[in-house]
């Protein structure tokens, strides 16, 4: 089973690539920037509220998957600035406080100027 998942509730993909990829036990996203999904635009408010933005949009689209942040199993941070680290770090441990998952952390140049991107592979159940 292989089957594209996509959401109003996250923004569109912007090329030839679905927003994840549900297999029979895993949801694979797409990385995901601060893009608020109704405008269409990237948040302000810097690196915090542009994680923020990021997870909910990773959370809206593994629930159109029927699963959850809870059920993530590996994360990728990609991060224009390694000196913001902590404070996308501080919003990122909001969302995963038990049991957190596995995760890599890369300084990266980023598309739209954004100060963060993140995907996520997920168990499904």
């Amino acid at each position: 089973m292989r089957e594209a998942v996509r959401t109003p509730g996250a923004p569109e993909a912007i090329g030839p690539y679905s927003q994840a990829i549900k297999t029979e036990h895993y949801v694979f996203t797409a990385g995901q920037i601060g893009i608020d999904p109704q405008t269409g635009k990237v948040v302000d408010g810097g690196i915090e509220a542009e994680t923020e933005r990021v997870l909910l949009n990773i959370k809206a689209i593994l629930e159109a998957a029927g699963t959850s942040l809870d059920n993530v199993v590996k994360t990728t941070v990609f991060i224009a600035d390694m000196a913001e680290f902590s404070k996308m770090n501080n919003v990122y441990g909001r969302y995963f406080k038990e049991n957190p998952p596995a995760r890599s952390t890369v300084e990266a140049r980023l598309p739209k100027g954004v100060r963060v991107e993140i995907d996520a592979v997920a168990l499904i159940g």
